[in-house]
């Protein structure tokens, strides 16, 4: 099930959810054609246009009900965790969630096993999940533990409370100290498994400063002031520096440990006690190594 708040208006639902899912126009138009699209509690037609604030509920989960989304022990690396919610450090290589045929090795069957405390607003297969980082993208990575506080932090994502910073090791030299990068973000229409900088995309803010530069490469940070698929990946590679050993942006080959891109930061006001909440996470081994042999 995924279950989205619209932030547009005036645009056909079956395009608004190709958009921000990654299903096609077509199994959209299927899903709404089998009645599994609800908004405000009520099935629509492929025709109708989405308002601000429209609650979308997608039984997507009925594609998979053959299948069993299982508790696996996995190693979890757990930055913090209280009585509401965990800040985890996603290794390179896991995917966050099940779908698209990998039902039992994501990082919800591994939460599944070690809690039962996780909020289920998205469906089994979202279980605790508010936020997700790409499979090959590291680091921090905030989950919900009730619902009451999942409404809370989403609410936090989409008024741009909860602060995030990356770090990205570029292809090239970046010449300037800084940059912002302010270009509207949608699905490619050559590859739907891609996005793309696009005049009918959603808006996307990108905040980019230089942290050291190297003979070929450009270590940089990144803060998000949008939140868009792959923004970051898309918004370097469009600028002319794609994300070092990027295997979807850059057209060099890459290794299994795709994107040299890692969420470093994360500060949020916590949403039950309201205590300001910081965490740092150090760059994972691969990254740091490479690092070390540019010096």
């Amino acid at each position: 099930m995924i279950k989205l708040v619209s932030d547009e208006a005036n645009i056909r639902i079956d395009k608004y959810l190709a958009n921000e899912t990654h299903y096609s126009r077509e199994n959209i138009k299927k899903f709404i054609d089998s009645k599994l699209v609800v908004v405000n509690n009520k099935n629509v037609k492929a025709s109708y246009k989405v308002n601000s604030n429209d609650e979308i509920i997608v039984y997507d989960d009925k594609l998979i009900k053959d299948e069993e989304i299982e508790a696996v022990k996995m190693p979890i690396n757990i930055v913090y965790e209280d009585d509401y919610l965990m800040v985890i450090n996603k290794p390179s290589g896991l995917v966050v969630h099940p779908g698209n045929g990998n039902y039992n090795n994501t990082l919800v069957n591994g939460l599944m096993y070690y809690t039962k405390e996780l909020s289920d607003i998205g469906g089994i297969e979202r279980l605790g999940i508010v936020h997700r980082i790409d499979k090959d993208t590291s680091g921090l990575l905030l989950v919900a533990k009730t619902n009451k506080v999942h409404e809370i932090l989403a609410s936090n994502f989409k008024n741009k409370e909860i602060k995030r910073e990356y770090i990205a090791l570029l292809e090239g030299v970046f010449n300037n100290s800084s940059a912002t990068v302010d270009a509207p973000i949608g699905r490619d229409k050559k590859n739907r498994e891609k996005m793309a900088v696009a005049s009918d995309g959603k808006h996307a803010v990108t905040h980019m400063k230089v942290l050291k530069r190297y003979d070929k490469y450009t270590l940089v940070s990144c803060v998000l002031e949008t939140g868009r698929t792959h923004q970051i990946r898309v918004h370097m590679a469009y600028i002319g520096y794609p994300i070092y050993n990027d295997p979807v942006y850059s057209k060099k080959e890459a290794s299994s440990f795709g994107q040299f891109l890692h969420s470093y930061k994360m500060s949020f006001m916590h949403p039950v006690t309201g205590q300001n909440m910081e965490f740092v996470c150090p760059l994972p081994d691969y990254f740091q190594n490479f690092l070390d042999t540019l010096e």
